[in-house]
């Protein structure tokens, strides 16, 4: 297991000692984040007129509300990664089976291929032998 980290971040103004098992870099990103929260909401004059209890909690249910959505957003991610997984699945299960037709399309084809030289020679003694009976008859007369 990793061992704590501490950090000191800057949040709102204010420099505060955090301890963690990430890593700095991810703890200063967490910071980040929040102070541009910060930043949003002292933008409204609306929001500074708030007690600070009210901030807060504005504050809180705008992350809550960050949170939810970036929730939902990998959810539907991940079921249209799903989605495309079952694709991805089916196509590969049509290229075996058109490879497996394909290969039977080849075994026929090489079968015909060698019936059609049997034919062939065949053809060809059976043009030589009536050649030859030809010549015989042509002989005899």
């Amino acid at each position: 297991m990793s061992s704590k980290i501490d950090t000191e971040v800057i949040v709102g103004g204010k420099v505060f000692t955090i301890s963690g098992y990430e890593s700095e870099e991810y703890l200063q990103k967490v910071a980040t984040y929040l102070n541009g929260k910060f930043n949003e909401f002292n933008k409204e004059d609306g929001f500074r007129r708030l007690t600070l209890d009210y901030q807060n909690l504005l504050l809180q249910f705008n992350i809550a509300d960050d949170y939810f959505k970036a929730k939902n957003q990998i959810s539907l991610l991940e079921d249209e990664l799903k989605g495309r997984e079952d694709d991805l699945c089916n196509i590969k299960h049509e290229l075996i089976s058109t490879q497996i037709k394909l290969d039977n399309q080849d075994k026929s084809l090489n079968t015909l291929k060698a019936d059609l030289a049997e034919k062939e020679k065949k053809i060809i003694r059976l043009e030589t032998e009536l050649k030859e009976r030809e010549r015989k008859e042509n002989k005899e007369k």
